[in-house]
């Protein structure tokens, strides 16, 4: 029989060490999971039809989001930045200074952040409604892969989407801190543009592109991940969503520090 004591002092150390285990398990479990779904990617058949539903579903269906987003960013950095630029004589520089924070940092975070709210969640809703109607047995008992039809398209249309999507934030936030910074504040549309060719380098407009594919993956990986593995019943499904959409923007802005630092 174990001494009481001996218990009390190894109960928190089992515990520490299930939790451990648990935590392994899982991102063995998500590692796998990424692992099958670009297995699946790179080999035929490929679901054309598939994916160009997923396409419509992840990007055309943010585009408005995306649109006004981008253009009340661009807005208030336009506003924000004027103000601050002024102090120092340095409103000339309201161009470039738009432009990088747009190109570099909020263009690709805001972005992802904006479609994992409208379309991460709604794609693990549906997996996970999928998996507990047990749409996704049905297509294993016919010997049809659900990661070929579901998990694939998914993250080839978020690797596609993502990087597009940015990009036409960037260009309405542009045109945001345009209207603010040379219609209502009166600076030239020349100084505007002009600075910004002369300081916005290929290097700036490449990190945001890297991070915005880096976002498209991660965000849709989660997802379906969180959906293929839902819980029981409608409280597992919604459980799932709000877990999909608060890791995914964790790791959005984390990833976006590291790609931060190491990129140029």
């Amino acid at each position: 029989m174990t001494d009481p004591r001996v218990s009390v002092v190894l109960r928190p150390l089992d515990r520490l060490g299930a939790a451990v285990i648990a935590v392994v398990d899982s991102l063995g479990r998500f590692g796998t999971f990424l692992a099958m779904a670009l297995i699946t990617l790179l080999s035929p058949p490929f679901k054309v039809g598939a994916l160009i539903g997923r396409l419509h579903y992840i990007g055309y269906r943010s585009l408005l989001i995306i649109v006004l987003t981008g253009a009340f960013t661009g807005m208030v950095l336009g506003l924000q930045l004027h103000l601050t630029l002024s102090r120092f004589g340095s409103e000339a520089f309201l161009g470039p200074a738009v432009a990088l924070a747009l190109i570099r940092e909020l263009g690709p975070v805001l972005a992802a952040l904006m479609i994992t709210g409208r379309a991460g969640s709604a794609l693990t809703a549906e997996i996970g409604i999928m998996r507990i109607t047990e749409q996704i047995d049905a297509l294993t008992v016919m010997a049809l892969s659900p990661f070929r039809y579901l998990v694939a398209p998914s993250l080839l249309a978020g690797l596609l989407s993502f990087p597009l999507l940015t990009v036409i934030f960037d260009v309405v936030g542009l045109f945001g801190g345009y209207l603010v910074g040379v219609e209502l504040l009166g600076l030239s549309a020349g100084t505007y543009f002009g600075e910004m060719q002369s300081f916005v380098r290929m290097d700036d407009i490449m990190t945001g592109f890297w991070k915005s594919v880096a976002f498209g993956i991660v965000v849709t990986w989660v997802c379906t991940y969180k959906g293929y593995y839902v819980g029981h019943g409608a409280e597992g499904v919604a459980r799932a969503t709000t877990q999909a959409v608060v890791l995914s923007s964790v790791l959005i802005l984390l990833w976006d520090y590291f790609m931060g630092s190491v990129l140029p």
